[in-house]
């Protein structure tokens, strides 16, 4: 299953993931989250990981020299893209299990790995993580030994939703256990689009690279302006059920019913900035959506195809206006939709080409979505 996607909420009685902390001081002593141009405080600070300056030297002076320190990391993997798309890729020296974008950090030491057997159908993974999460259990471990061999100087990892990456109160305890090591603590938490360019300015401020979060953030959004101004002129707006779970039916929520009206779609499932709910398939039957698109968090499109003909051979499926006018998609939604990173932009452009194929062509069919 991939980092940081959104559906914690959707499976029935598993703990919300807490943020008592995350966030930490920069070099010189300055809020990670805080600069001149008014961003938003910090959600907390954990005092474990405080940085002071060291007496007698200034501030650009120290954070040049953390700059030059800063050289390890253990990422989410939307993180790691992240570190990545800032053209700062050889700093890494760790990852997470599910950390394999672009395919050169698969190189890297993974210093995670579920407890669960991932290769499953979307049913028994449901089950698993369930009975995991009811004995009080995190669904990720931690290889402590490597991550204590690997002395990073920075971790970054995520407290988004326990079900797709490692939580952020195992990440600390692992940090907790260490004697002579105390590596800052960056915790990403999206809820919503403007929170993943919030995030990756975080990250670019913790490693001294503010002007490239600056360029990447302003070419995103200017990709994204691109497909908004010319959605804005579409005369019908499709109406789309996204589903991110086969096995129960879970829609999509946070940042993707964003994407979908970005697109020039009616979002029917799932709300912006929440985690992503139970669908029951009579609601969806009942709504009969103009188009489907199927994304399962952290599977493949062949992975999908698979899994889907147990769900979908019913007279209730075939009776849907989606299916009978050849609109029901996969998508790749380990690569894409629920990683809040860069590539977020790549999931808008697939629901563009999906919702209004006479007015965008990025070139994903094929390998980023596929018509069913």
């Amino acid at each position: 299953m991939s980092t940081s996607c959104s559906h914690t909420s959707g499976w029935p009685n598993w703990p919300q993931t807490g943020s008592s902390a995350g966030w930490v001081l920069g070099p010189g002593g300055v809020p990670g989250g805080v600069a001149a141009g008014g961003r938003p405080q910090p959600r907390a600070i954990s005092p474990l990981f405080y940085t002071t300056l060291p007496a007698g030297q200034r501030a650009t002076e120290a954070y040049e020299a953390a700059r030059e320190r800063v050289r390890r990391f253990l990422n989410a993997a939307s993180a790691t893209e992240i570190v990545c798309a800032l053209g700062l890729e050889h700093l890494l020296v760790g990852r997470s299990h599910e950390c394999d974008y672009p395919a050169s950090v698969r190189e890297l030491p993974a210093c995670t790995k579920p407890r669960f057997r991932t290769e499953g159908s979307s049913a028994e993974i449901h089950r698993e993580v369930r009975d995991t999460l009811s004995r009080a259990l995190s669904v990720y471990s931690i290889d402590t030994e490597m991550l204590s061999s690997l002395k990073p100087d920075i971790v970054i990892t995520q407290d988004q939703c326990e079900v797709c990456a490692v939580s952020l109160s195992d990440v600390e305890n692992a940090l907790c256990n260490w004697i002579e090591s105390r590596p800052r603590l960056i915790s990403l938490q999206p809820d919503v689009l403007d929170d993943i360019f919030e995030d990756i300015l975080t990250v670019a401020e913790a490693l001294g690279a503010e002007d490239a979060g600056a360029s990447l953030n302003a070419s995103l959004r200017g990709r994204i302006d691109a497909i908004a101004r010319k959605t804005m002129d579409v005369e019908t707006l499709p109406r789309i059920a996204t589903v991110e779970w086969i096995d129960p039916y879970m829609a999509a929520g946070n940042w993707v019913p964003e994407l979908v009206t970005l697109a020039g779609g009616e979002n029917l499932f799932g709300t912006a900035g929440q985690h992503s709910p139970r669908m029951q398939f009579d609601s969806v039957v009942q709504a009969d959506p103009d188009v489907l698109v199927v994304f399962p968090c952290g599977f493949d499109i062949p992975r999908t195809k698979r899994e889907l003909p147990a769900r979908t051979d019913t007279p209730a499926w075939k009776s849907l206006r989606a299916v009978k006018d050849g609109r029901v998609f996969a998508a790749d939604g380990n690569q894409y939709f629920n990683r809040p990173g860069p590539r977020i932009v790549e999931s808008l452009e697939i629901f563009a080409e999906i919702l209004h194929p006479e007015a965008f062509a990025f070139g994903h069919e094929g390998t980023g979505w596929v018509r069913l």
